[in-house]
């Protein structure tokens, strides 16, 4: 036997040995990671003083793992437990929607993201915003997709939520929370400068999309993104279409003590907020929008999670709030132990994450909106349970 080959033999031989010496990798225990997942949800709720109701949804297909669950209620006085597909309405949760729909349109070649925005807004709303010192031919789309159009926000407004808690059933139309951004706040500053979110260029968005397709957006929204496609079924533009007949009914959803059910939602209808979606509908939007079901190109995405360069933060920005650069495209960079995840967040309690390491969809909805810790602590806890169990953890 020659020398080389006798050494090599050698050398496999000894490295199978090693292979077999070391002790196999015990398969994760999705049964005790599931009930630590419900431990945490019937948690948030507790004895229902600050959450009525949660649900959680977490999609690991790293650990064969896709767990739903609930607790508490979503209506007590009817005694309707609150569970993964208990609708609510997402709020600014929205806004990933439209910011996708955006970017097929972009795919398709209708847009392009350093359109101005003028070129896809009516005349009366291009009037309305140079009236208030904004500039329409140098404000573009992407600007208004990552919050740095330096528009300031209409509900930034102390006088907004009361208007709203005194006459929840007022019918808001866009045309109104653009004039009362105009005429009741400044510009922060030129586009591209600054970074500070605003609900206002959102309902720019979502007259932009309906400008663009010539459909309301509640219908280039659902086509775009494929609503249908995607099994969406109990997912809806509120008020604008009809709720899906096989949906189950909406949450009640809380505004301290005040039970908001009843609001009409025109103050929040038109792209920075407008949908109801179940958590499980909120885990599968997000799934297929980061694995290929929603874009027909992987750049998209990539796209829509590119830093923006240069914005600083707005004067008198809120501390605790979002840094200049975390926001992109519908989605907002967060890091949970050197974890790095894509995030939206809604005003009534809710929360979609998607973390690229682990592959993993954690949608968290609580039908109150005082409950940020709670979201935050569920969320951050979810994670490094599954970050334990799972290989790539």
């Amino acid at each position: 036997m020659p020398r080389w080959f006798a050494l090599q033999l050698a050398l496999v031989v000894l490295a199978a040995a090693a292979v077999g010496c070391r002790p196999s990798e015990k398969p994760p225990d999705t049964n005790e990671l599931a009930g630590e997942l419900a431990a945490l949800v019937e948690a948030a709720v507790g004895d229902g003083a600050v959450v009525r109701g949660a649900a959680l949804v977490v999609d690991a297909p790293g650990l064969g793992l896709s767990w739903r669950g609930g607790a508490g209620f979503a209506d007590s006085d009817a005694g309707r437990a609150m569970t993964a597909a208990t609708p609510v309405r997402i709020a600014s949760n929205t806004k990933t929607y439209v910011a996708a729909a955006v970017l097929r349109l972009v795919e398709q070649g209708q847009l392009d993201l350093d359109h101005p925005i003028g070129r896809w807004l009516p005349a009366g709303m291009i009037e309305l915003l140079a009236g208030g010192g904004y500039d329409t031919d140098r404000m573009l789309i992407h600007h208004l997709l990552t919050h740095t159009s330096g528009l300031f926000d209409h509900t930034d407004l102390p006088e907004y939520p009361e208007r709203i808690l005194a006459a929840p059933s007022y019918r808001w139309i866009p045309e109104e929370q653009v004039a009362l951004a105009v005429k009741r706040g400044s510009p922060w500053a030129a586009p591209g400068e600054v970074f500070a979110y605003s609900d206002t260029g959102y309902v720019l968005l979502g007259t932009v999309l309906e400008q663009a397709t010539g459909q309301p957006v509640s219908v280039a929204v659902r086509e775009l993104v494929g609503f249908d496609r995607l099994g969406l079924a109990s997912t809806w533009w509120e008020l604008l279409e009809p709720a899906p007949v096989a949906a189950p009914g909406r949450a009640r959803q809380y505004l301290g003590d005040v039970d908001t059910f009843s609001f009409e939602p025109y103050y929040d209808l038109y792209g920075g907020g407008g949908l109801v979606a179940s958590a499980e509908d909120l885990a599968g939007f997000t799934r297929a929008l980061v694995s290929g079901g929603v874009f027909a190109e992987k750049a998209t995405l990539e796209a829509m999670l590119a830093p923006v360069e240069n914005a600083r933060a707005r004067p008198g920005a809120p501390a605790g709030g979002l840094e200049p650069g975390d926001y992109r495209l519908g989605l907002w960079r967060v890091d949970i132990e050197g974890l790095e995840g894509w995030r939206h967040t809604g005003f009534w309690g809710t929360s979609a994450t998607w973390f690229p390491q682990l592959d993993l969809v954690v949608v968290l909805t609580v039908n109150q909106h005082q409950a940020r810790e709670v979201l935050e602590s569920v969320v951050r806890d979810a994670v490094l349970l599954v970050r334990q169990a799972h290989p790539q953890g």
